[in-house]
């Protein structure tokens, strides 16, 4: 999880950019996350509902918060809390649930700093987007617990996948192998797809896999907030045709072409142009399916972006993934990996086996 410390020293850098004159109130659930560790299960009753992390000039944190949250919100770093109770199971909710907090409000400031209504929204979101981009030692960790509980869902798909069972029925296994490494629930979210060359994408349905088609693998697991994502594509039955095994070693030659760019200072356009040259040199210069590969942590996507007209410069601290795929008759691949930018080059975070069988 995210550390006291590490959330501290975020609120300090966030507060010496702003040179805050009064104090801030943050509602935005990634800048609480990002900030005090705040996270509201999905899984609950909930879910809709969050806090108010209030911050003084002088670094004090006082996190305010609806008291029937799960129990993840109880992992929050602030200097106090307090819980405000709208619902005790014994008498009725204290008027509109979405109105438990105005008070609170109204007693620091009146204002959501980082509302899209307030006018300094967007100093606060230009500067703590560009925060991000540097991931902090706890929120690699963090990552790193992500990372290694998605291998362990690769890893039962590898063993399990077969003809007759249903995405569904992959799903299912692959949610149970991430939730056993973790030791606890969690979101498993993503593509679970039987791929026939279309965009296919999304979540699994009750489609029957048969022999000889590509599933792709494409799923991210979120804990306390942040979040993996990477890829494979496997061959069912485990019996790869030859125009299967080339697109899989074009999507491999590109992936390789992207990482030897890929480092602190390098253009995201150069690493995109890597990327996608390796499938015009083999006569599919608009296979490309999508991005060449994104920015990952507290969101998903997040800065920076390896696309078609990418902006943007690598810099030291970078999560990003590279995620060649190619779309080609009724075939279908895809496959990624997670790193971690430095000045030498990178650090592949995900670990996962990337085969067609």
């Amino acid at each position: 999880m995210l550390t006291a410390e590490g959330c501290r020293s975020r609120r300090q850098r966030l507060l010496d950019q702003l040179k805050p004159t009064h104090l801030l109130v943050l509602a935005d659930p990634v800048h609480l996350r990002y900030f005090a560790n705040f996270y509201v299960e999905p899984f609950s009753l909930a879910a809709d509902f969050g806090g108010f992390l209030v911050l003084r000039p002088d670094g004090h944190a006082h996190l305010y918060h609806d008291a029937r949250l799960p129990d993840s919100v109880r992992l929050a770093h602030a200097a106090e809390r307090t819980p405000v109770t709208w619902y005790t199971g014994q008498e009725p909710g204290r008027g509109p649930r979405q109105l438990l907090l105005r008070s609170v409000l109204e007693s620091h400031a009146g204002r959501v700093h980082d509302s899209l209504a307030d006018p300094l929204a967007p100093r606060i979101f230009d500067v703590t987007t560009d925060m991000r981009r540097r991931k902090d030692p706890d929120e690699i960790a963090l990552l790193r617990k992500c990372m290694r509980a998605t291998e362990a869902g690769h890893a039962w798909a590898r063993e399990n996948i077969r003809a007759g069972m249903t995405e569904l029925d992959l799903y299912a296994g692959v949610c149970a192998a991430c939730q056993r490494d973790l030791g606890h629930w969690a979101v498993v979210y993503g593509d679970f797809v039987a791929s026939t060359g279309g965009r296919r994408v999304g979540p699994p349905t009750s489609r029957v896999l048969r022999n000889g088609e590509t599933f792709i693998l494409d799923f991210s697991v979120i804990v306390q907030g942040y979040r993996s994502d990477f890829t494979n594509t496997l061959v069912v039955g485990g019996e790869p045709s030859a125009e299967q095994s080339r697109l899989f070693n074009l999507c491999q030659d590109a992936l390789a072409a992207g990482e030897r760019e890929l480092k602190a200072g390098a253009k995201c356009q150069t690493v995109y142009d890597s990327v996608r040259e390796v499938f015009a040199a083999a006569g599919l210069p608009d296979a490309l399916v999508s991005h060449a590969g994104h920015g990952l942590g507290a969101m998903h996507p997040e800065a920076p972006f390896i696309v078609r007209h990418s902006t943007e410069t690598l810099v030291e601290g970078d999560v990003v993934t590279l995620e060649p795929g190619l779309n080609v008759g009724d075939v279908g691949i895809r496959i990624e990996h997670n790193y971690l930018v430095n000045a030498a080059g990178f650090e592949r975070l995900s670990n996962h086996t990337i085969a067609l069988v």
